[in-house]
Order: structure tokens, then sequence, then C-alpha cells
């Protein structure tokens, strides 16, 4: 399965990649311990399994405790969601994501900056 075709990530599975992104490869174990959210041992492990079978992590097991890891990075599944979320919601405009993201939440003077840079360099890429 090509990276740009995995399925999108429900909450949950969302939850799990967020740890393994921030752990590195991780046991099943080390995942629920770190999920904190209430959620059952048994309940991780399939949840963990079924994302091996749809291509989200993949799963070491040349050691005893399985060990698993994201099969895409952060930053690509990010994309990904956000690229869906923008065609969904907002009619394939970028702007009006970034209009509602903004006026939804504070944002951080760094942020703000941060934004600024990004949008100069796109200014920067479009003129002639």
């Amino acid at each position: 399965m090509s990276e740009s075709k995995l399925p999108r990530p429900t909450d949950a599975e969302l939850a799990i990649l967020r740890v393994l992104w921030g752990r590195g490869p991780s046991t099943v174990r080390e995942v629920h311990e770190a999920l904190q959210d209430g959620s059952g041992y048994t309940t991780v492990l399939k949840l963990m399994q079924i994302m091996t079978e749809k291509g989200l992590v993949v799963r070491d097991e040349s050691q005893r405790a399985h060990v698993y890891s994201s099969r895409v990075t952060q930053q690509k599944t990010q994309h990904q969601l956000v690229v869906d979320l923008v065609d969904r919601a907002f009619g394939g405009s970028p702007a009006q994501l970034a209009m509602q993201a903004l006026s939804a939440k504070k944002t951080s003077p760094e942020e703000l900056a941060e934004l600024r840079r990004l949008l100069d360099s796109l200014e920067q890429e479009v003129e002639p």
C-alpha cells in the first residue's frame, strides 16, 4: 500500500500515532501506559492490530514483545489530513481553513511570527 493511499486514522488511532511519533518504536504496553486515557490494554492491542492491517503502523515480531512503529511520519499524516479537511470542509480553500483556525483559538506571538515568515516565503514564490 502506498503512503499516499493510507486510510484516514480515527481519533483513537491518531492518539496512538502521537505516542509512536513521540516515543518512537514501542510495545503495546508502552503505548497503553503513555495514553493515560482510560483505555484498557486489550483495547489498545486490538486497535494496534487493526492499524497494522490498515497499514498505519508496522509491527516488528523479532522480539518476544512485538514492537510497533508508525509507517508514515507525523508531518505526512498531518498533511494528508489537512488536504482532506480543506477539500471536504472548506471547498478547497486553504485561506478559509487558516482564517477559521486562527479565529478559533488564541495564537502565540511566536506562532504569529512563524506564520508571517511562511506567508512571506509563499508570496516570494508567487511573485514573477
